[in-house]
């Protein structure tokens, strides 16, 4: 799982309530995850996708987070973000593209 510390206070909240729920969640995503040969950095680009495509905002920044843990650079990011743009919309996919840079610079000026 990723960084408990970085998880919103929702799921973290929601998760103390219903750990059983909590539990079986994590396990169906590292199923998941395990089941095709995309490596970890390209289910992150993935997820990233899919969240733009459902204005998933804090999903969304937390794939970036991992997509940057895994070695994505922000031109993948970028990339990831516009090959939605003709299927959702402009409007969507500027803002994912603000999303992924706030959360990179937020990832920056933490790491230094």
């Amino acid at each position: 799982m990723s960084d408990p510390t970085r998880l919103p206070q929702t799921y973290k909240d929601f998760i103390t309530k219903f750990p059983a729920l909590g539990a079986a969640h994590e396990s169906v995503a590292k199923t998941i995850d395990a089941v095709g040969p995309l490596d970890a950095k390209q289910c992150a680009l993935v997820k990233m996708g899919i969240c733009v495509g459902a204005n998933l905002e804090s999903a969304f920044r937390s794939h970036v987070r991992r997509a940057i843990q895994h070695g994505a650079t922000p031109e993948e990011i970028e990339q990831a973000i516009l090959l939605g743009m003709n299927t959702v919309g402009f409007p969507r996919t500027v803002a994912a593209w603000q999303w992924a840079w706030k959360q990179i610079e937020r990832d920056r000026s933490e790491a230094g």
